[in-house]
């Protein structure tokens, strides 16, 4: 292959990595050299299992572009900027370059498990805010166009019982974000079950204390592991007392958007409110 085919051939590379990295539901980091001598528009790309492709043309700031990586990615941001001596200083020939980390991952989905007032608001806001959507009921006349016109929202009636339909919508449970909102203990117990299975990166439940201990109690019972148990958020959502299923449905998108971003879900103004002389 001549030179002019290399760039093509790179691309081509690049391109069959972040289709592997989205297919197998990891999360990579996207490093481009976007201000410097040379190598503008040059693109590496770090996994967080530490495998790479591509590359700046220099393999030092290439170790250095991974090493960093790592740190970035657990900064939970989608994209952010990076001046190659605060991450490089022994690196001179790079001096003033500045280089864009972009967050590469599964597009965020939400499972919602149970088309019930609660999970049909919050099937309904997730779509708004802009999440993936999937909605499951074992009630097919739930889980209708009539009741959701919204075709983005993708409706699964679990005919053959929650454990086989939620399975198939999990995959590897990463970039998942399940709210288990069904009518009763048994179907809880049971979508759980499928649930802690993937070990999805969010999963909680709606119910009262005594409820929800009542479920984690069977699964405990039945041999589901403890640490799988105290994943479970439940109940599920942030106290800004919801009573309405609409405020229900926006207490655990919030929720699921805090555990998302690596927000505390406590209200930004209370640095201000609780320090008199912080205008000082």
């Amino acid at each position: 292959m001549n030179d002019a085919g290399k760039p093509v051939q790179a691309a081509q590379q690049l391109i069959a990595a972040v289709a592997r990295v989205l297919a197998a539901g990891a999360v990579a980091a996207l490093a481009t050299v976007v201000d410097a001598p040379r190598g503008v528009g040059a693109k590496l790309l770090i996994e967080q299992t530490g495998g790479r492709a591509g590359t700046t043309g220099d393999a030092a700031l290439d170790d250095a572009l991974t090493t960093h990586a790592q740190t970035f990615l657990t900064l939970r941001a989608e994209a952010q900027t990076f001046n190659v001596a605060e991450l490089a200083p022994h690196l001179t020939a790079w001096r003033g370059a500045r280089v864009l980390f972009e967050r590469i991952e599964p597009e965020p989905h939400v499972v919602v498990c149970g088309a019930g007032h609660v999970g049909a608001a919050l099937a309904r806001l997730a779509h708004v805010v802009g999440y993936r959507v999937t909605l499951i009921d074992d009630r097919a006349d739930f889980v209708t166009r009539e009741r959701f016109p919204e075709t983005e929202i993708n409706l699964v009636a679990a005919h053959d019982g929650w454990a086989r339909a939620i399975q198939t919508v999990l995959g590897t449970g990463r970039g998942v974000y399940v709210a288990v909102v069904t009518r009763g203990h048994n179907e809880d117990e049971e979508c759980l079950r499928a649930v802690l299975t993937a070990r999805p990166d969010y999963v909680g439940m709606i119910g009262s204390k005594r409820r929800t201990n009542i479920v984690l109690a069977r699964l405990r019972e039945t041999g589901v592991n403890e640490e799988n148990l105290k994943e479970v958020r439940a109940p599920v959502g942030l106290d800004i007392g919801a009573v309405a299923p609409e405020e229900v449905a926006l207490a655990i998108l919030a929720e699921i958007v805090a555990a998302r971003r690596g927000g505390t879900g406590a209200p930004l103004s209370a640095w201000r409110r609780g320090n008199k002389s912080s205008d000082e």
